[in-house]
């Protein structure tokens, strides 16, 4: 699942990023649920190991899938974050006094 937010959609997309996660953590639940039940049922050894295997592969999968959403929702704010540091960089150049200025530093000792 590719998960990006732009600056103007920043708040759209992190409710459905949000959104995403709520769903897999109920997916998560469930699962983890279905693990507990097939553990203390009567099915036969070689089955229920199948089972348990499957279930554990899919419980992976999702936190697979909630972890990606949170590092690109997290990368995403790394952004935004870095393009307002960038935005506002410019600014504090023109306010700050220009002493770099060649031959600002040079002695005038005559």
């Amino acid at each position: 699942m590719q998960v990006s937010l732009s600056p103007s959609t920043g708040n759209a997309a992190s409710s459905a990023t949000a959104s995403d996660i709520a769903k897999l953590q109920k997916q998560l639940k469930s699962l983890v649920e279905e693990l507990k039940s097939v553990a203390t049922s009567d099915m036969e050894a070689k089955a229920k190991k199948e089972r348990v295997k499957l279930l554990q592969a899919q419980i992976q999968m999702v936190q697979a899938q909630i972890s990606a959403i949170q590092r690109a929702r997290q990368q995403a704010q790394q952004e935004v974050q870095s393009r307002k540091a960038e935005a506002a960089s410019p600014q504090r150049r023109a306010t700050e006094p220009q002493t770099s200025r060649p031959g600002s530093q040079l002695d005038t000792l005559a």
